[in-house]
């Protein structure tokens, strides 16, 4: 009895802080619900009180514009970032340009004095540098990118659109919201997330990305986040205008026609016309003329005119060559300003228009790769130009490699996105120096060469023209007094190794590794090897060509040919 009354007395005395616990959880549940769960907790936007914050595709950019309506002027910065990596300012001169596959504007900070194409182009509203950014006027971009903002006069914030982008509109319907007639809009992906704003009936949306139960959204004042599916409703889907160009009488020409180049290597002296048989195939030659000499940008021209007759009687076109002298420090003070450049430039367009060229092919070789970006500049400046000239523009490139003075400083994919067509020397895997015997380009590496370039730097495979030897290397193998074997070679045409093979009696055989026949032989203490360039190798090659459905094929050089060459070579190609 006694111990029955003192367990009851135990569970009176454990009642009140029972039900205290309780209380406490019941409490805690309804904080959480109602703070967390139904979340009623606000927070602004971290760029809320910047004057001008700039969006692009609801994300917010690092630096701010402008300027409004029509004085306003965008940072080069988010210009690179969000609409073209290649915008260029260059503050030693003051220079901003914008250059696209059909115009050249270029201005100078803190003037309405500009040129587009070289002509005076002047603007209402001049560009800017404030500290270390260069600022763009608004109009100049519609014009060369369809550029579109919307900007709200509140907020300040400026959402930034490209032309060609597909912008899908939405609105709000808080009809099955709750009570107040708002629908949240959450920072983050869920409900448990801190709220930027409500939104009113109606409230005008773009949708940027379209979630299972949320969307990421961005309204007219900038404010960007997430919302729930339910409550919107889909509505204009609006595609941005680009600039519309006519396409010139060149690249309608060349469209769906196959390029089958030769290059005229020019030294010393002229090809003597006269003497240069049929080369049924061929539509183009690219004599070797013009030289950047020096670093003010000097272009030295061996052109001939009797040549470019002699080739368009022959119903071919002439892409004349310019190179850099393989120069690495001409080409680094060449390049180096947009005044330097553009003084290349108009000299290759007076040498066209003189001479009656119709394309102009780019050659630089040997390039500190810190110049890189200046060739891409180059290209850049230059194509236009050549476009408005009617004039096809091509470009060499090597294939990819480590080596950085021949292969690391080209941008193949920034070259690609404006040339008319890229030609890949897909020759000299083992070069004239090489420290081994080797084929000049064995079938395999011409095929990896060229597909590194159509998926690493995804060159249309249309613009891509692989460029073939018409040499070999006789390579000579010879042991000095140490027993060392020490390796030389000479470069050779066509011709040459077949009386080679005929006078020695040689007998070639398949060497199933490079695609190409071989003869080795003795002589004089040394062992000669030749991987032997002939229809067998550029059969090979034609097949692989249409395989990949490049653009064409290019040969170097015209003298190291036989007949044999044009007659495999002219099946290169296929209708684009």
């Amino acid at each position: 009895m006694g111990r029955k009354s003192k367990y009851t007395r135990r569970k009176r005395r454990s009642f009140w802080p029972g039900l205290l616990g309780a209380c406490l959880v019941a409490g805690g549940a309804y904080w959480l619900i109602t703070s967390l769960w139904l979340n009623k907790v606000y927070e602004d936007p971290e760029w809320l009180g910047r004057n001008q914050p700039i969006f692009v595709d609801g994300q917010l950019m690092d630096e701010e514009a402008l300027g409004t309506g029509n004085q306003l002027k965008l940072p080069v910065k988010v210009l690179q970032e969000s609409i073209d990596p290649g915008i260029r300012y260059e503050p030693d001169s003051g220079d901003i340009i914008i250059a696209s596959p059909q115009r050249v504007l270029h201005m100078k900070e803190d003037s309405t004095k500009a040129e587009l194409n070289h002509q005076d182009y002047p603007l209402k509203v001049k560009p800017e540098v404030k500290g270390e950014e260069a600022y763009i006027p608004l109009q100049p971009l519609k014009e060369v990118y369809g550029l579109s903002v919307q900007e709200d006069t509140t907020t300040g914030a400026v959402i930034l659109m490209r032309g060609g982008d597909t912008i899908q509109y939405a609105s709000i319907d808080t009809r099955s919201s709750d009570k107040d007639k708002t629908v949240p809009l959450y920072k983050r992906g869920d409900e448990t997330s801190p709220i930027l704003t409500d939104m009113q009936q109606n409230t005008r949306i773009r949708v940027w990305q379209t979630g299972k139960d949320q969307s990421f959204v961005q309204m007219d004042n900038g404010y960007a986040g997430y919302v729930n599916n339910d409550y919107v409703v889909l509505g204009e889907k609006k595609t941005l205008d680009t600039p519309k160009f006519t396409p010139t009488a060149a690249e309608k020409k060349w469209k769906n026609k196959p390029v089958n180049l030769v290059w005229e290597a020019v030294y010393n002296r002229q090809p003597e016309v006269s003497s240069i048989g049929k080369m049924p195939g061929v539509n183009v030659v690219s004599p070797t003329w013009f030289h950047i000499t020096d670093g003010k940008g000097t272009v030295k021209s061996k052109a001939d005119q009797s040549y470019v007759n002699w080739a368009h009687r022959s119903g071919m076109e002439v892409w004349g060559l310019m190179d850099n002298s393989f120069d690495p420090d001409i080409t680094k003070d060449a390049l180096s300003t947009y005044a330097k450049r553009t003084h290349i430039i108009e000299q290759m367009l007076a040498y066209a228009q003189t001479y009656r060229l119709d394309g102009i092919n780019i050659d630089f070789e040997n390039v500190y790769t810190d110049d890189g970006a200046n060739v891409t500049q180059f290209i850049r400046e230059i194509k236009a130009m050549a476009r408005i000239h009617g004039l096809i523009l091509s470009v060499d490139v090597t294939p990819k490699s480590n080596s950085e003075m021949w292969s690391a400083f080209l941008d193949r994919r920034g070259l690609g996105a404006f040339v008319d067509y890229m030609m890949v020397m897909a020759y000299d895997e083992h070069w004239a120096s090489s420290p081994e015997a080797g084929s000049v380009a064995s079938l395999p590496w011409t095929e990896s060469s060229v597909q590194r370039i159509l998926e690493e730097d995804e060159v249309p495979a249309d613009k891509l023209v692989m460029a073939v030897p018409l040499y070999t290397r006789i390579w000579t193998e010879k042991a000095n007094e140490h027993g060392e074997i020490k390796v030389s070679s000479k470069a050779v045409g066509m011709n040459t190794v077949q009386e080679l093979i005929k006078e020695k009696k040689l007998k070639p055989v398949l060497d199933q590794a490079s695609g190409q026949n071989y003869v080795e032989y003795k002589e004089e203490g040394a062992v000669q090897k030749i991987w032997i360039e002939d229809a067998v190798s550029l059969q090979a090659r034609v097949e692989l060509i249409a395989s990949l459905k490049l653009g064409g094929v290019a040969a170097w050089n015209r003298s190291f040919a036989n007949a044999s060459a044009w007659e495999t070579l002219k099946q290169a190609g296929y209708s684009k």
